[in-house]
């Protein structure tokens, strides 16, 4: 294996300990849990106890108070081991906001059970079926009635839903046709599932083509009790935007996660499978998409770690959360190409797990933003054009 391929310095004793809990959890877990369409639930459950989903909460609520760099090493080493972190990444970064934005009522009531487990915090509700990308244009919408807000609409694409004590959630609080900016009468609120399922709130399983736990989510006059608004009411789309910088980062590192794994796949089996009395890798046509897949890997590398440098030292990172969130997904989804290629038949077979992977590499041009929306970013707050849509 290369040894750019795991890096020398950077959160190198993490790395190894979460290769070592990976391990217990081999492709034959992962691909029962697929078959299945089952939740991991043993693997989420030994991240949890061992402390890396509350590594960004700091410790003064019982997190391990790490940085933005460790989390993503965490995330990376988990997709390269041949897992999914999908299934509970969002433990690690919803949180944010109510650590940035939260009461200290709800700091101390939330974060310490969130770092610790004893809580899931998951859900992220606020994509809609009409409004999509279009954050602004939700109508799920949270209506003020003495010491609690009646909400009613709809969410989709809200993963682990099913799988979480807690849902973030963003709806409308002023109409649409009473503000000044789109952006604003938009509020955060901490939904408690628990509570609120067959209360108004109903749950429904999406099937998709990977095993990504995602749902729609239903309110019909479903109660929030007030002290459960997030910061100010009408402020919440700012607050969801705070951390959508740090998610972009994590998600970049997980596709790194993927491309190096694909590419190590792809390279072992170049090495060993004799055809015509060579081995494939000494094909240029087998050779030169693997090379450069690697190449593209390295350089969507270093500007994810340019923007985690920039994030942790309080500077603007959105150009480099944004671009790096494309150019690793772009690089994984070009390892998934030249593995699958590498194997030929073998890389559709079930057993080898490349097709499982390719399938949640694919994800990542599209979620959590699609890269259209990522080159509107950059045409018109990096390079000034006009706005696109």
């Amino acid at each position: 294996m290369a040894q750019s391929l795991r890096p020398e310095d950077d959160h190198l004793e993490i790395r190894e300990e979460v290769a070592k809990l990976c391990a217990r959890f081999p492709g034959e877990y992962w691909r029962r849990v697929d078959r299945e369409r089952a939740y991991p639930t043993e693997f989420v459950q030994a991240l949890t106890e061992a402390g890396y989903l509350g590594a960004l909460i700091p410790e003064e609520y019982g997190g391990a108070g790490l940085p933005l760099s460790a989390a993503a090493a965490i995330l990376e080493e988990i997709h390269r081991s041949g897992g999914n972190a999908a299934a509970c990444h969002a433990q690690m970064y919803i949180m944010g906001t109510i650590l940035r934005h939260g009461s200290p009522e709800q700091k101390q009531k939330y974060l310490p059970k969130i770092a610790t487990g004893e809580l899931r915090l998951q859900a992220f509700g606020v994509t809609e079926p009409t409004s999509g990308t279009d954050t602004t244009a939700l109508r799920t919408f949270a209506r003020k009635e003495g010491d609690k807000y009646i909400v009613n609409g709809q969410k989709i694409w809200t993963s682990r839903a099913e799988h979480s004590d807690l849902m973030l959630l963003l709806a409308r609080t002023t109409p649409r046709d009473q503000v000044k900016k789109r952006t604003e009468g938009l509020s955060t609120f901490i939904v408690d599932m628990r509570q609120a399922k067959g209360r108004g709130l109903t749950i429904r399983p999406i099937r998709t083509m990977m095993n990504h736990n995602t749902t729609e989510v239903f309110f019909d006059n479903m109660e929030v009790p007030a002290e459960n608004l997030v910061g100010e009411e009408g402020k919440g789309f700012r607050y969801i935007l705070d951390g959508m910088n740090a998610e972009r980062l994590l998600i970049s590192a997980e596709s790194i996660g993927d491309a190096k794994w694909f590419i190590e796949k792809a390279v072992n089996y170049a090495k060993e499978r004799v055809l015509f009395g060579r081995p494939i890798g000494q094909n240029q046509g087998i050779q030169f998409p693997i090379a450069k897949a690697y190449a593209q890997m390295r350089a969507a590398e270093a500007l994810l770690h340019q923007g985690l440098k920039k994030f942790e030292s309080g500077q603007p990172c959105g150009e480099e959360a944004n671009m790096g969130k494309m150019l690793c997904a772009d690089a994984a989804w070009a390892a998934a190409e030249a593995c699958l290629q590498t194997h030929g038949g073998f890389g559709f077979a079930e057993e080898y797990d490349i097709e499982r992977k390719y399938r949640e590499t694919r994800l990542y041009q599209v979620a959590p933003i699609s890269t259209n929306l990522i080159l509107s970013y950059i045409g018109e707050h990096v390079l000034g054009m006009p706005r696109s849509y």
